[in-house]
Protein backbone atom coordinates (compact mmCIF):
# COMPACT_ATOMS: atom_id res chain seq x y z
CA UNK A 1 0.00 0.00 0.00
CA UNK A 2 2.63 2.13 0.88
CA UNK A 3 4.71 1.72 -2.62
CA UNK A 4 0.90 2.42 -4.39
CA UNK A 5 0.57 5.59 -1.87
CA UNK A 6 4.18 7.19 -3.69
CA UNK A 7 3.65 6.35 -6.88
CA UNK A 8 -0.14 7.27 -7.15
CA UNK A 9 0.29 11.42 -7.72
CA UNK A 10 2.85 11.34 -10.09
CA UNK A 11 1.03 8.28 -11.67
CA UNK A 12 -1.77 10.33 -12.55
CA UNK A 13 -0.21 13.33 -13.55
CA UNK A 14 1.70 11.20 -16.53
CA UNK A 15 -2.17 9.88 -17.18
CA UNK A 16 -3.11 13.39 -17.82
CA UNK A 17 -0.43 14.48 -19.74
CA UNK A 18 -0.56 11.44 -21.71
CA UNK A 19 -4.29 11.77 -22.40
CA UNK A 20 -3.82 15.34 -23.18
CA UNK A 21 -1.31 14.70 -25.90
CA UNK A 22 -3.46 11.54 -27.08
CA UNK A 23 -6.20 14.45 -27.28
CA UNK A 24 -4.01 17.59 -28.55
CA UNK A 25 -5.31 19.36 -25.89
CA UNK A 26 -2.12 22.40 -24.92
CA UNK A 27 -1.92 20.75 -20.87
CA UNK A 28 0.25 23.83 -20.11
CA UNK A 29 -2.54 26.60 -21.64
CA UNK A 30 -5.19 24.74 -19.79
CA UNK A 31 -3.20 24.72 -16.79
CA UNK A 32 -2.15 28.17 -16.74
CA UNK A 33 -6.05 28.89 -17.37
CA UNK A 34 -7.08 27.07 -14.57
CA UNK A 35 -4.32 28.65 -12.44
CA UNK A 36 -5.75 32.08 -13.37
CA UNK A 37 -9.42 31.43 -12.76
CA UNK A 38 -8.46 30.29 -9.41
CA UNK A 39 -6.39 33.49 -8.68
CA UNK A 40 -9.36 34.89 -9.53
CA UNK A 41 -11.40 33.49 -7.19
CA UNK A 42 -9.45 33.92 -4.73
CA UNK A 43 -9.45 37.68 -4.85
CA UNK A 44 -13.11 37.41 -5.15
CA UNK A 45 -13.37 35.64 -2.07
CA UNK A 46 -10.62 37.44 0.03
CA UNK A 47 -12.93 40.55 1.13
CA UNK A 48 -15.42 38.26 2.55
CA UNK A 49 -13.11 36.18 4.85
CA UNK A 50 -11.79 39.41 6.11
CA UNK A 51 -14.72 40.26 7.35
CA UNK A 52 -15.51 37.11 8.55
CA UNK A 53 -13.04 36.88 10.26
CA UNK A 54 -12.96 39.82 12.05
CA UNK A 55 -16.28 39.25 12.67
CA UNK A 56 -15.75 36.41 15.14
CA UNK A 57 -12.61 37.85 16.28
CA UNK A 58 -14.89 40.57 17.51
CA UNK A 59 -17.46 38.07 19.01
CA UNK A 60 -14.97 36.31 20.97
CA UNK A 61 -13.09 38.79 22.50
CA UNK A 62 -16.53 41.09 23.07
CA UNK A 63 -17.86 38.10 25.53
CA UNK A 64 -20.87 37.89 23.97
CA UNK A 65 -20.15 33.96 23.58
CA UNK A 66 -20.38 33.52 27.17
CA UNK A 67 -23.55 35.60 27.66
CA UNK A 68 -24.92 33.57 24.96
CA UNK A 69 -24.18 30.63 25.84
CA UNK A 70 -25.33 31.69 29.82
CA UNK A 71 -28.57 32.64 28.44
CA UNK A 72 -29.10 29.70 26.38
CA UNK A 73 -28.63 27.73 29.57
CA UNK A 74 -32.51 26.67 29.91
CA UNK A 75 -32.61 25.51 26.37
CA UNK A 76 -29.32 23.19 26.87
CA UNK A 77 -30.71 22.14 30.03
CA UNK A 78 -33.71 20.34 28.10
CA UNK A 79 -30.95 18.19 25.79
CA UNK A 80 -29.06 17.46 28.30
CA UNK A 81 -26.26 19.45 26.33
CA UNK A 82 -22.99 20.03 29.16
CA UNK A 83 -22.22 23.94 29.63
CA UNK A 84 -18.82 23.51 28.35
CA UNK A 85 -20.13 22.70 24.41
CA UNK A 86 -22.06 25.72 24.05
CA UNK A 87 -19.19 27.70 22.89
CA UNK A 88 -18.96 25.16 19.90
CA UNK A 89 -21.88 24.94 18.98
CA UNK A 90 -22.55 28.12 18.64
CA UNK A 91 -18.99 29.16 17.11
CA UNK A 92 -18.91 25.39 14.16
CA UNK A 93 -21.32 26.82 11.91
CA UNK A 94 -19.16 30.04 11.57
CA UNK A 95 -15.45 28.89 11.85
CA UNK A 96 -13.76 25.76 11.61
CA UNK A 97 -10.37 27.29 13.64
CA UNK A 98 -12.38 28.81 16.30
CA UNK A 99 -14.12 25.16 16.85
CA UNK A 100 -11.17 23.35 16.93
CA UNK A 101 -9.81 25.85 19.35
CA UNK A 102 -12.97 25.39 21.22
CA UNK A 103 -12.50 21.34 21.11
CA UNK A 104 -9.01 21.34 21.52
CA UNK A 105 -9.97 23.49 25.06
CA UNK A 106 -12.74 21.09 25.70
CA UNK A 107 -10.13 17.86 25.18
CA UNK A 108 -7.21 19.83 27.97
CA UNK A 109 -10.23 20.12 30.60
CA UNK A 110 -11.88 16.86 30.17
CA UNK A 111 -9.92 14.60 28.27
CA UNK A 112 -11.62 13.24 24.34
CA UNK A 113 -13.11 10.11 25.98
CA UNK A 114 -14.88 12.45 28.64
CA UNK A 115 -18.71 12.98 27.88
CA UNK A 116 -17.36 16.32 26.38
CA UNK A 117 -15.00 15.39 24.97
CA UNK A 118 -17.19 12.82 23.23
CA UNK A 119 -20.06 14.95 22.30
CA UNK A 120 -17.39 17.59 20.95
CA UNK A 121 -16.05 15.16 18.99
CA UNK A 122 -19.55 14.12 17.48
CA UNK A 123 -20.46 17.53 16.82
CA UNK A 124 -17.27 18.06 15.21
CA UNK A 125 -17.52 15.56 12.20
CA UNK A 126 -21.46 16.00 11.53
CA UNK A 127 -21.80 19.37 11.74
CA UNK A 128 -20.26 22.00 8.66
CA UNK A 129 -18.73 25.73 8.62
CA UNK A 130 -21.66 26.85 7.46
CA UNK A 131 -21.48 30.51 7.14
CA UNK A 132 -18.05 30.01 6.51
CA UNK A 133 -18.78 27.41 3.21
CA UNK A 134 -21.62 30.01 2.39
CA UNK A 135 -19.12 33.19 2.03
CA UNK A 136 -16.76 31.33 -0.01
CA UNK A 137 -18.41 29.57 -2.23
CA UNK A 138 -21.34 31.71 -2.86
CA UNK A 139 -19.06 35.05 -2.65
CA UNK A 140 -16.35 33.41 -5.21
CA UNK A 141 -19.11 33.14 -7.87
CA UNK A 142 -20.64 36.61 -7.14
CA UNK A 143 -24.38 35.37 -5.52
CA UNK A 144 -25.51 38.14 -3.09
CA UNK A 145 -28.99 36.43 -2.59
CA UNK A 146 -28.77 33.15 -0.48
CA UNK A 147 -32.50 32.68 -0.18
CA UNK A 148 -33.18 29.27 1.77
CA UNK A 149 -29.49 28.30 1.79
CA UNK A 150 -28.38 29.46 4.78
CA UNK A 151 -31.66 28.84 6.69
CA UNK A 152 -31.63 24.76 5.50
CA UNK A 153 -27.45 24.48 6.56
CA UNK A 154 -28.17 26.10 10.21
CA UNK A 155 -31.34 23.88 10.48
CA UNK A 156 -28.85 20.93 9.06
CA UNK A 157 -26.17 22.09 11.86
CA UNK A 158 -29.08 22.37 14.73
CA UNK A 159 -29.92 18.62 13.89
CA UNK A 160 -26.18 17.51 14.08
CA UNK A 161 -25.66 19.33 17.35
CA UNK A 162 -28.60 17.80 18.74
CA UNK A 163 -28.14 14.22 17.87
CA UNK A 164 -24.31 14.73 18.57
CA UNK A 165 -25.60 15.68 22.31
CA UNK A 166 -28.14 12.37 21.82
CA UNK A 167 -25.05 10.18 20.50
CA UNK A 168 -22.18 11.34 22.36
CA UNK A 169 -24.18 10.35 25.33
CA UNK A 170 -25.00 7.19 24.33
CA UNK A 171 -21.52 6.33 23.47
Amino acid sequence: MQIVSMFAVPAFIFIFLVSGFVSRIDVYDSFVSGAKSGLTSTFNIIPALIGLMVGIAMFRESGCLELISKALSPLTNLIHMPSEIVPLALLRPVSGSAAIAVVTDIFNNFGPDSLQGKIASVMMGSTETTIYTIAVYFGSVGIKNIRYTLLAALTADLCGIVMSVILGSLI
